[in-house]
């Protein structure tokens, strides 16, 4: 900590809670192979919270609905996926995503749908 202020940063790869504090959290969510399009297995809801996602570099697509809808993330802008909805994210070497949700997100108020 230099002047009171924590400095936090991640480089390695899947998904990492950087800080928390209170009821919410931030995590990097970095490249590997759980992120590429040819490995997806399922996507994901949270049924509590909204789960916020900024895309810091590179490439990322998020997976929205049972559709499967794609939205090409654009650098620095803020996606929020409401509770309740299903989701996932594609990635690409190189990238770095930003998330923030409540501190207690997790299976027990999570739900997974298989695709494969």
């Amino acid at each position: 900590m230099k002047y009171g202020v924590e400095v936090y940063d991640y480089k390695g790869e899947e998904y990492k809670i950087a800080m928390s504090y209170g009821k919410w959290r931030v995590a990097y969510l970095n490249h590997a192979d759980t992120f590429v399009e040819e490995n997806f297995e399922k996507i994901e809801r949270h049924n509590e919270t909204d789960e916020v996602f900024v895309l810091l570099k590179g490439s990322a697509v998020l997976i929205i609905g049972e559709e499967l809808n794609r939205v090409e993330m654009e650098p620095h802008k803020i996606y929020n996926v409401p509770k309740g909805v299903w989701h996932h994210i594609f990635t690409k070497e190189g990238t770095s995503v930003l998330i923030i949700e409540n501190e207690d997100t997790g299976d027990k108020n999570s739900d997974y749908l298989y695709i494969k």
